[in-house]
């Protein structure tokens, strides 16, 4: 693509940032399966690092090792510049959520959130002052004696949250958190988790497979291929620049077309089945090109135009996402839901300037 960022950021992390868990060249096989293929990472200090990849690429199982809970088969899990293949899982300082948030159901919500801490053996009155800390931090500041079994499950997954970060792990690991919580929620939920993370500082790892949970919350991402990153960078990077055209499809950005990059008239272009364009001048040979279904418009306007018929229309709510058949080729378009859209077997034109909508994957 033409935009390069490379000189904003380092892997997408700002410079400056000092990295406490390093991921090194990790394997993990179980039998004939290998779940981890050499994945290499950094997360800094107070940073928030989604794990992002389909069901099965090795998001959890990664959590189990750096938790201490599987061994890998080889690599290195290093904090703050050490070793911890030797540390047991309860000596690593780091705090686990999972997606069923597990609270005692005999235990109030005080008694839940103090759990851990009492196993510190803490105080009272620290366990107290903690445990009003975190409650106020999740936005439940009244609720201590609250039985967790009449609570909603956003309640509960603040809960579970709080009972999380009461002990100051040194690490936080989120895996799929909010999964059973319905949509609305979810997204609620999302905004308020990534202020509570920044708010505590607190230095995360978030395991998804959702690409908007991801985006929401994460500082960088690391999108995971079966044990692989297959891109590392913050969410604006991945969206921006998916790197590959595994990237591009698991995002869900399926306007992919075959294409030959040549030299016509002193010009470097590339042609498609839906025409020809302009292309950066490093683009050679055969290649595969991302048309963005944002970055299209209906009607003239822009240096690039193509006209096809519509074939199908999905509302969305705020947008519309609509289908149109360029001489055989099945093109997505995201546009504004208030906008008049035109009915299947309607001809259309689409204009779009190729800086913006255009990406070459080689």
């Amino acid at each position: 693509m033409w935009a390069n960022f490379d000189h904003l950021l380092i892997g997408g992390r700002e410079p400056d940032m000092k990295p406490a868990l390093r991921i090194q060249g990790i394997y993990k096989a179980f039998g004939k399966n290998r779940a981890l293929d050499g994945i290499t990472f950094e997360v800094a200090l107070g940073e928030t690092v989604a794990l992002l990849g389909p069901s099965g690429c090795g998001k959890s199982t990664l959590l189990a090792v750096i938790a201490g809970l599987e061994a890998p088969d080889s690599g290195a899990v290093h904090w703050a510049g050490e070793d911890i293949a030797a540390t047991p899982t309860h000596q690593r300082g780091f705090g686990l959520m999972f997606q069923d948030y597990a609270l005692f159901p005999h235990k109030n919500v005080f008694e839940n959130v103090a759990f851990g801490l009492r196993m510190h053996t803490l105080d009272q009155g620290s366990i107290q002052a903690r445990v009003n800390e975190v409650l106020t931090l999740v936005g439940l500041p009244e609720f201590g004696s609250r039985d967790v079994n009449n609570l909603s499950g956003g309640e509960q997954q603040r809960v579970a949250l709080a009972r999380s970060l009461a002990p100051k792990p040194r690490l936080l690991m989120l895996d799929e958190p909010l999964g059973s919580l319905d949509r609305a929620l979810r997204q609620r939920l999302l905004e308020d988790l990534r202020a509570i993370l920044k708010d505590a500082q607190q230095t995360a790892l978030y395991v998804t497979h959702d690409q908007e949970e991801a985006y929401a919350l994460a500082d960088r991402i690391v999108v995971m291929d079966a044990g692989r990153a297959a891109q590392i960078g913050t969410p604006q990077q991945i969206y921006r620049q998916p790197a590959s055209l595994f990237v591009a499809r698991f995002l869900g950005l399926d306007n992919l077309l075959p294409g030959t990059v040549r030299t016509v008239e002193g010009k470097r272009v590339v042609e498609t089945a839906i025409g020809q364009f302009p292309v950066p001048e490093d683009a050679e040979g055969g290649v595969t090109v991302l048309l963005r279904p944002e970055a299209m418009h209906l009607g003239g306007g822009g240096s690039s135009t193509i006209n096809g018929r519509v074939v199908a229309r999905t509302f969305r709510g705020s947008s519309i996402r609509l289908r149109v058949e360029v001489n055989t080729q099945l093109l997505d378009l995201e546009l504004p839901s208030y906008m008049a859209i035109p009915s299947p077997g309607e001809a259309v034109q689409l204009s779009f300037e190729p800086q913006d909508a255009l990406q070459i994957l080689q």
